[in-house]
């Protein structure tokens, strides 16, 4: 066995390992990606007003579906948004999937890096929904796959929306029973 040393390589710089060369990798074998068992759906899919999603993948057994941006080097505010709107027109567009927008760059930045996302298993309901919203939750989406509420929480938040959290998670493990 030979042993050979790794060897970082920015590709947004490169002269021939570029965005449609990691493109084609990631569309020939998109289980690189760590999301699953995926297949190709689409590439280059053209959005009116909006741009080209670089690839869409679709879960094997059909239920969701990825819209895959790809950005060389450090992501930026403007690469997120034209993701999130990919994924937005791709979800109402195609309701009857679970759909997932997701970026593949070289170095993904966080502004919040001191922020975690909870999940709560409950049922989307109006009742749910509206508790999130009067404690003013920063409701990321919910995940009609799993039935999850997806909720990102600053520390602070941890300690000032307590007696929410609590409420929402004794509701969950009540449905449990």
């Amino acid at each position: 066995m030979k042993h050979v040393k790794l060897q970082t390589v920015s590709l947004k710089n490169h002269a021939i390992l570029n965005e449609r060369w990691l493109q084609d990798v990631v569309a020939s074998d998109p289980s690189i990606l760590g999301i699953g068992d995926v297949v190709l759906k689409d590439r280059e899919r053209i959005h009116p007003r909006a741009g080209r999603l670089d690839l869409l993948l679709q879960d094997a057994d059909g239920h969701g579906r990825y819209e895959v941006e790809i950005q060389l080097g450090a992501t930026d505010e403007s690469h997120v948004i034209r993701t999130i709107e990919y994924w937005d027109i791709e979800r109402r567009k195609y309701p009857q999937y679970d759909h997932t927008a997701v970026i593949v760059a070289e170095d993904i930045t966080s502004p919040q890096k001191n922020a975690i996302r909870l999940e709560i298993s409950l049922p989307q309901m109006e009742e749910f929904d509206e508790i999130i919203e009067t404690a003013e939750l920063d409701m990321l989406d919910y995940d009609k796959r799993f039935g999850n509420y997806r909720i990102r929480l600053t520390g602070t938040e941890l300690d000032s929306k307590k007696d929410t959290l609590i409420k929402l998670m004794q509701q969950a493990r009540d449905n449990r029973k």
